[in-house]
């Protein structure tokens, strides 16, 4: 299979040179494995995932640190927290600076928990997405950015199948003492029929049969597995009641699209989801290149009381903010973006750029004016209306020298 260079390689190519541990998070199946084994190719490697090699490794942690043959990495770290202590040990014991320790882990807040108790100022910590429109064009809102996805090696709906499958019994059980995992993944389901809305837990609760403190608990499962991106509103109020709860997607729309059983472009272009499953894509687009940049996830949402919404604000610095509108439709109009008009004129002291992202169209160029100083374009270019003078380089080339 040909490997897809990442955006997020030259960050850990410069950041491997200060510092002794690098850390890579994100969800199952994302690329995080492959992409650190083609940047630290002469890196050992061992998946700390089957039970008796953990089992084996609980039983004399030390040993198996000591034997290690570095540079090394370790799969899913999450597993055998305790590592990291004698990790730490060997870090100060070398004083190298240049990384030795490559940990990867699928479950964010138990391995940090871990890093800030062991690794402070000694670990650079990076999040890794599935692929973006950036840097695979056959990235699309039905397909999603897994890499096993986009580049065709599998059947998807049997490869959904499977990962939800691993998902639930690996990640779900080793976070949580649930044990009804069909309800969970019910609700699962019931989260991507959902998407787009603003988060009212009692109403995901209601058809469950379970408690809202339970949603409140499987919501923050998702999210310590990189399943669900949380949307808050904006924290500043111009002039209106604002909608205080925030609204939720799932982290790769084609895994949502999977849970809605839509299966194809034909299937989904008559959904009823197709607004909000192409919204959630755009979220994670901009999320993506964000975090691939090694930049804050600043992703907000406006709504105030008398209806005025705007789908996504981004804080863009200096007082500068984009606010972007998604629409699945290949037809614009005008009014289409009002809504972001309006609230332009609400914002005082904010420069507001304003971008309207669709579908691609042969029959519409990448980028266009829409109206009065809105930008219509692809979500193709989503990365580079955000940051323009880095999109315009390419991902890291793979030969140079390793560390």
């Amino acid at each position: 299979m040909r490997y897809i260079r990442r955006v997020l390689g030259d960050r850990l190519e410069a950041k491997s040179r200060g510092f002794p541990v690098l850390i890579l998070t994100g969800p199952r199946r994302a690329g995080k494995t492959t992409l650190l084994r083609k940047y630290f190719p002469q890196a050992s490697y061992h998946l700390l995932e089957d039970l008796d090699t953990i089992a084996k490794i609980k039983e004399d942690p030390r040993s198996f640190v000591e034997d290690l043959r570095l540079p090394v990495i370790l799969d899913e770290i999450q597993n055998v927290p305790e590592l990291l202590n004698y990790i730490r040990t060997q870090v100060d014991l070398s004083g190298r600076k240049k990384t030795e320790w490559l940990l990867t882990g699928s479950q964010e807040p138990a391995l940090m928990k871990g890093v800030t108790e062991s690794m402070a100022g000694r670990a650079a910590i990076f999040s890794l997405l599935p692929l973006s429109c950036e840097e695979s064009p056959k990235v699309t809102p039905l397909r999603g950015g897994f890499p096993e996805i986009v580049t065709g090696q599998v059947e998807t709906d049997t490869w959904f199948r499977s990962y939800l499958q691993t998902y639930l019994e690996r990640d779900v059980r080793s976070i949580s003492s649930l044990r009804d995992l069909t309800t969970f993944r019910t609700f699962l389901a019931l989260v991507a029929s959902r998407i787009g809305q603003v988060l009212n837990k009692t109403d995901i609760a209601a058809p469950l049969g379970v408690s809202v403190p339970t949603v409140t608990q499987w919501l923050s499962i998702l999210e310590a597995t990189h399943q669900l991106i949380v949307v808050p509103p904006f924290y500043e109020n111009f002039g209106k009641r604002l909608v205080k709860a925030p609204k939720i997607y799932l982290a790769d729309s084609g895994l949502a699209a999977h849970l809605l059983g839509i299966e194809s472009e034909k299937t989904l272009r008559r959904s009823p989801f197709l607004g909000p499953l192409f919204e959630g894509f755009v979220a994670t687009e901009i999320i993506k290149a964000q975090i691939n940049r090694g930049r804050r996830k600043e992703l907000y949402y406006f709504r105030d009381r008398p209806g005025l919404e705007v789908d996504f604000l981004v804080p863009m610095g200096d007082r500068n903010i984009a606010l972007i509108e998604a629409k699945a439709s290949r037809t614009l109009w005008p009014g289409d973006a009002s809504n972001m008009l309006q609230l332009q004129k609400k914002m005082g002291r904010y420069q507001a750029n304003l971008f309207l992202v669709r579908c691609p169209s042969s029959s519409l160029p990448e980028m266009g004016i829409l109206s009065r100083g809105v930008k219509s374009l692809s979500y193709k270019k989503i990365s580079g209306i955000l940051y323009p003078e880095e999109s315009t380089k390419r991902p890291a080339q793979l030969g140079r020298k390793q560390v």
